[in-house]
């Protein structure tokens, strides 16, 4: 069964694998709304570099921008990253029901 985060789990995943994307991420949901200007300010790396950052994490539809005059301001969107979570947590629950059913078999009395 295919979803829309499958569809485009691998792009997902690799944006979130940079960690200057994750430290975006974290700023914005912290600012709200920002420039890039104002997240580079607050990262080790430069104002192009955070603005190529940000154009990734907009292609997998982590954050949108909207232009406000010259600026061009960034939004995060946490609906990617529950749907991750989501689809995680699932794959994890048949983990343990595998490993369960395991462990019910190890520990069966021999018959």
């Amino acid at each position: 069964m295919t979803t829309p985060l499958l569809d485009h789990a691998d792009e997902l995943f690799a944006a979130l694998a940079e960690p200057n994307r994750r430290l975006l991420l974290e700023r914005l949901g912290t600012h709200g709304v920002a420039t890039a200007t104002t997240l580079a300010a607050e990262l080790p790396v430069t104002r192009q570099a955070v603005t190529q950052h940000l154009a990734v994490l907009e292609s997998v539809s982590l954050v949108s921008s909207a232009r406000a005059g010259r600026e061009r301001r960034y939004t995060v969107h946490v609906e990617p990253l529950t749907a991750a979570a989501s689809w995680m947590n699932q794959v994890a629950a048949r983990w343990d029901a595998r490993l369960a059913a395991i462990k019910a078999l190890a520990e069966a009395p021999a018959e």
